[in-house]
């Protein structure tokens, strides 16, 4: 529609500028999200499909063609903060029971889905293998936004963040396997088990080389480098390990995760897992506004021969249902095996139904595997099916966190007081208010600023003070004596 206006631009121009649309445009969309209260995410998504080929139009196709790395980059930022969840001294308590939870609600997903795609609406095996296996996958990100705003903490919110992070492991397991079955179809040839394995070795060479890099972060990574040092040289790192695996066409989410959690069990390190998380925001949201204009609006009320006779409307909505229904029932099923309690079982599943970041990027891949209209309804799909998670996955998780008693509105849930005095009388209830009050405010932090935040300000202020001095000892109008009372002060 808007194409006009790169038609006299250079190359560079037209990139630069682009890009600076879909930022602009993706923050926008978040004001607007934000007032609805619904997740960036979402934002994101509608900012692409609004400026992307099927709507406005305002950025190039090439530009978009030219940005297919974005997902591999962004699977890998997603990854290696997930793998600072992956504690051993956490894993040791109730590891094996997670285990278990994970493959009945993530597997269990998958095979509802793959019976109504494959065998209700006879779609073609390639499609409704990868389809299914992008079922098993959570987003970690809204639920973790969730569990923050609410401060909810206990044996629920531990499981819930364990089973959300394996969760990301059988997805990729299940996608590879998917994948290679996929393109199996369409070469043709006999089948065989080396066909399906290759695959998971191939991911768990990934997993090793990530744990080599991860080493090699720690050593690279000291505690006396500045935070800028520090922050460089995990991103080259990352992009090194990226690049690598693009060239032997494996994905880089296990091997990411590896490295993270390689890194959290040999050092502690938890600032630098902030530091990544305070510098990603840009790169994940030109990576979901990208996802956003991949989108096909046209094709969702369109039957395509690519995948079946069924238009796209329909199997979005099965899919978004059946998964759903599959997250539920194979956590319950899965919580009553490894016997966690009856909060657990009834209400772990309501918080597994967000799905984006780690979904929508194996979808990328996928669309970029399969190619053609197969690609695009894959995509189509799980875009589609993202938005409409992302508006009701965190208010079921937070209701979630509620029904589990993870977390409480009541004051006298939020801290415990004695409700006697040490002589041993009753305390009124203006007495107790009171000494609530009190114990809440020494449990807030003394700084309501990010850790990282302050760090970046603090080394900004240093350097403007060294810089001031330098001017002032230049200045030989000044007397000694206010240098020196300035150096003593600054």
């Amino acid at each position: 529609m808007f194409s006009w206006i790169y038609e006299d631009a250079g190359s560079a121009s037209v990139t630069i500028i682009s890009i600076s649309l879909i930022l602009l445009t993706g923050f926008l969309m978040t004001r607007v999200t934000k007032k609805l209260k619904l997740p960036n995410v979402t934002a994101y998504i509608v900012a692409g499909i609004l400026i992307g080929p099927y709507c406005l139009d305002l950025v190039p196709q090439s530009i978009i063609d030219g940005t297919d790395f974005l997902p591999d980059i962004a699977l890998a930022f997603i990854a290696f903060g997930t793998g600072e969840y992956f504690r051993l001294d956490v894993l040791k308590k109730n590891g094996a029971k997670v285990v278990v939870i994970t493959l009945f609600e993530s597997l269990l997903a998958s095979l509802l889905v793959f019976v109504v795609t494959f065998f209700i609406l006879r779609l073609e095996l390639a499609f409704s293998i990868v389809l299914a296996a992008l079922a098993a996958a959570t987003a970690p990100a809204s639920t973790m936004m969730t569990i923050r705003q609410t401060g909810a903490k206990g044996d629920f919110v531990d499981t819930l963040l364990q089973v959300v992070a394996f969760d990301d492991i059988v997805g990729l397991l299940a996608y590879s396997v998917a994948i290679s079955v996929a393109v199996h179809s369409y070469t043709g040839g006999s089948f065989s088990f080396e066909r399906v394995f290759v695959p998971i070795l191939t991911n768990a060479g990934v997993i090793g080389l990530g744990l080599v890099f991860g080493l090699l972060m720690k050593l690279m990574i000291k505690q006396k480098r500045s935070t800028d040092n520090r922050l460089i040289i995990a991103i080259a790192l990352l992009f090194t390990f990226c690049g690598i695996c693009t060239v032997f066409e494996v994905s880089p989410l296990l091997g990411c995760m590896s490295m993270g959690t390689m890194y959290i069990n040999s050092t502690g390190d938890e600032k630098l897992f902030r530091q990544l998380a305070y510098f990603s925001p840009p790169i994940l949201l030109l990576f979901f506004v990208r996802s956003g204009m991949s989108f096909n609006l046209h094709a969702l009320v369109n039957a395509t021969g690519a995948v079946g006779s069924s238009p796209l409307l329909l199997i979005g909505v099965l899919y978004f249902v059946t998964r759903i229904i599959g997250k539920y029932a194979g956590a319950f099923v899965g919580c009553a095996v490894t016997k966690k309690s009856a909060k657990t079982r009834n209400f772990l599943g309501l918080a597994l139904i967000p799905q984006a970041g780690v979904a929508i990027g194996l979808a990328a891949l996928g669309a970029r595997t399969l190619q053609g209209d197969t690609g695009d309804a894959l995509q189509t799909i799980i875009l589609a099916s993202s938005v409409l998670y992302e508006l009701i996955g965190p208010g079921c998780g937070k209701l979630a966190l509620y029904l589990s008693g993870s977390y409480s509105n009541k004051l006298e849930d939020l801290v415990t007081v004695s409700e006697n005095t040490p002589e041993g009388t009753q305390k009124t209830e203006l007495e107790l208010l009171i000494e609530r009050i009190q114990k809440i405010q020494e449990e807030i932090p003394k700084w309501n600023v990010n850790e990282d935040e302050h760090a970046y300000t603090e080394e900004a202020e240093r350097h403007f003070r060294s810089l001031a001095q330098e001017h002032l000892d230049q200045m030989p109008g000044i007397s000694r004596n206010t240098k020196s009372f300035t150096r003593r002060h600054k």
